[in-house]
C-alpha cells in the first residue's frame, strides 16, 4: 500500500477513530509515525502504543485516552504536507490554543513539541497541531 502522505493518514485514521469512540487504532509504522506517537504520549494526548506484526508488516496499536467520557484529543491536523511545507523560526513557533495544545516539529534535533523546540532554541517543519 503507498501513500503519498503516511503522516496525513495516521492522522486521520486518529481522528476518525476518536469521532467513532473507538479505545485504540492500527496504522502502520514508520520511524516518522513512532517519534510523533512518543511526542503525542509525553504530552497526555494518547495512553500509549505499541509496535506489532499485522499481515507480515509492522504496525502500531495506538490506545487513545479519554476522560470522562470525551476525548483528550479535540482536533488534530497535518500543517505541513507533501505539497505545501511550512517552516517556522524559533521567534515565530506558533501557540496551540493558548498553550492549551501543542504543535508538533520536525527539528535538526529529531521531532518535538513547540514548547521543547523553545527551549532547545530550535526552529523546524511544523508537521501537525493538536488540541
Amino acid at each position: 500500500m503507498s501513500f503519498s502522505d503516511p503522516l496525513g493518514d495516521m492522522l486521520t485514521r486518529i481522528r476518525n477513530a476518536i469521532m467513532r469512540g473507538r479505545t485504540s487504532v492500527t496504522t502502520p509504522a514508520s520511524n516518522l509515525r513512532g517519534r510523533v506517537l512518543d511526542v503525542l504520549v509525553d504530552e497526555g494526548f494518547i495512553r500509549s502504543y505499541e509496535e506489532i506484526q499485522q499481515d507480515g508488516f509492522r504496525a502500531f496499536n495506538v490506545e487513545l485516552k479519554y476522560f470522562e467520557g470525551e476525548a483528550v484529543i479535540r482536533e488534530i491536523k497535518r500543517v505541513s504536507k507533501p505539497g505545501r511545507r511550512v517552516y517556522s523560526s524559533v521567534k515565530t513557533l506558533p501557540q496551540i490554543r493558548n498553550g492549551l495544545g501543542i504543535a508538533i516539529l520536525s527539528t535538526p534535533k529529531g521531532v518535538m513539541s513547540d514548547a521543547a523546540a523553545r527551549e532547545a532554541n530550535v526552529g523546524g517543519e511544523v508537521l501537525c497541531q493538536v488540541s
